[in-house]
C-alpha cells in the first residue's frame, strides 16, 4: 500500500481517503461514495471529472477517445484511471447527488453456476448462485465484476435480477469469438463451478425521487439492466409510464419476449417495441425495422420531462443520446450504460 490523501468532491462537498495504488473511482467505491461511472477502463468517459487543485496525478492507460489530450491539458481527469499523489480538489462534471450519497461499499465473494444456457444464438442466460458472503447488495440495473479463471483480469456484466432473489443472481452475456470471459462462457463453464466476483458497480439504477415518465433505449446484452430495472418495477408497483425500444438484426437476436409480455400485464402502462434493422426473408417480421434510433424518431415527438435510460454498445449509445436530445430529453435526464470493449481480441460486453 502506498500513502493516503484526501480528495473532495465538489460540488457536494464529499472527503475520502485514496490510497496512491488505488485509483480515486475504486477508493471511493470501496467508501460508499457512487461516483458516476461506466467501463471502468478509461474508455467511456462517464467519469471524466476536472481536477481544481493539486497536480500530481498519474492515470492508468486509457483511451484519448474518452479523454483527449487537449482536455488533460485543461485539468481534466479519468477518475477510474487516475491515481493521487497529493490532496486533491475534483470538480464532478456528470454526478447525481441522489445516487452519490446512496451508494452501497463493495464486497468480493464466490458465485455457483446454476444454468448456463443461450437465449439467441450469439447471448447466454448467466444463473449463478452466491455461495459467500450470505449477501451482495445492489441496486437494479448495478453490475458486477467476474474474475477471469486462470488469469488477473475480470468482466462486468449487469445484473438482470432483482435484489434478494434467494441468492440468485442472473445475467445476460453476449459471446464474442476469443473473448477472455465469454469464450470461456460458452466452452468451459459448467454447472457448479465457481467464480469469483465483486460488487455492486454502476449508476445505472431508477432516479427513485422522480415520478417523470421514462423511455427505455436497448440493444444487444443490455437487455439486462431493463430486465432488472422493469421486473423492479413490476415487484414494487411502481406505477410510472414506460417505452422500452429494443433493437436487434433479425429475429434469432430478441430474447425475453414473454416475459416482458408478462411485465407488460403488471405494469401500469409499459410498451414494448422490438425493431429489427435486418431481418431476414423468413423471419417474417411485421414489427418496425431500421436501426432503433431511427424507430425511436419515427414514433416519437416532444420527449421533453421525460427520463430516458439507454444501454448498449457505444455508437447505438451515443445515436441514441443524440437522438432523445434532439426530441427534447434535457441530457441531465439521459442515464447511460456503454457496453464498451475490453483489450484485444477479448471483447466483453460490459457497462
Amino acid at each position: 500500500m502506498g500513502d493516503k490523501h484526501v480528495v473532495r468532491f465538489e460540488p457536494v462537498g464529499i472527503e475520502i481517503e485514496v490510497d496512491e495504488d488505488q485509483t480515486i473511482l475504486r477508493a471511493a467505491a470501496e467508501q460508499g461514495v457512487q461516483l458516476m461511472h461506466g467501463c471502468k477502463e478509461g474508455q467511456c468517459a462517464a467519469c471524466k471529472s476536472f481536477v481544481l487543485e493539486g497536480e500530481d496525478i498519474e492515470l492508468d492507460k486509457y483511451s484519448t477517445f474518452a479523454l483527449p489530450d487537449f482536455e488533460r491539458e485543461e485539468g481534466q481527469t479519468l477518475l477510474c484511471r487516475a491515481h493521487a499523489y497529493e490532496d486533491l480538489v475534483i470538480e464532478l462534471l456528470n454526478y447525481d447527488e441522489e445516487i452519490i450519497r446512496g451508494g452501497l461499499p463493495l464486497r468480493t465473494g464466490t458465485v455457483e453456476v446454476v444454468s448456463n444456457e443461450a437465449v439467441t444464438h450469439d447471448m447466454r442466460h448467466l444463473v449463478v448462485r452466491l455461495v459467500e458472503p450470505e449477501e451482495i447488495k445492489f441496486f437494479p440495473g448495478q453490475y458486477m465484476d467476474f474474475k477471469v479463471p486462470g488469469t488477473d483480469e475480470s468482466r462486468s456484466f449487469s445484473m438482470a435480477n432483482t435484489p434478494n432473489r434467494d441468492g440468485l443472481l442472473e445475467f445476460v452475456i453476449k459471446i464474442y469469438p476469443g473473448g477472455l470471459f465469454s469464450e470461456h462462457l460458452a466452452e468451459k463453464v459448467e454447472i457448479g463451478d465457481r467464480l469469483q466476483v465483486e460488487a455492486p458497480f454502476g449508476t445505472f439504477t431508477l432516479r427513485e425521487s422522480r415520478t417523470s415518465d421514462l423511455l427505455f433505449v436497448g440493444g444487444g446484452a443490455g437487455m439486462a439492466p431493463m430486465l432488472g430495472l422493469l421486473r423492479s418495477m413490476a415487484e414494487r408497483g411502481v406505477e410510472r409510464k414506460v417505452t422500452f425500444y429494443y433493437g436487434a438484426r433479425g429475429l434469432r437476436d430478441l430474447c425475453f419476449t414473454e416475459e416482458l409480455a408478462e411485465l407488460g400485464g403488471r405494469l401500469t402502462d409499459f410498451t414494448y417495441v422490438p425493431a429489427l434493422s435486418e431481418p431476414a426473408a423468413d423471419d417474417e417480421w411485421s414489427g418496425a425495422t431500421g436501426l432503433i434510433t431511427e424507430v425511436v424518431k419515427s414514433r416519437e415527438s416532444g420527449l421533453g420531462g421525460v427520463d430516458a435510460y439507454v444501454c448498449g454498445p457505444p455508437p447505438m449509445v451515443d445515436a441514441a443520446i443524440a437522438t432523445l436530445t434532439a426530441l427534447g430529453v434535457s441530457e441531465n435526464q439521459i442515464f447511460y450504460d456503454k457496453f464498451t470493449t475490453t483489450g484485444e481480441p477479448e471483447g466483453e460486453d460490459g457497462p
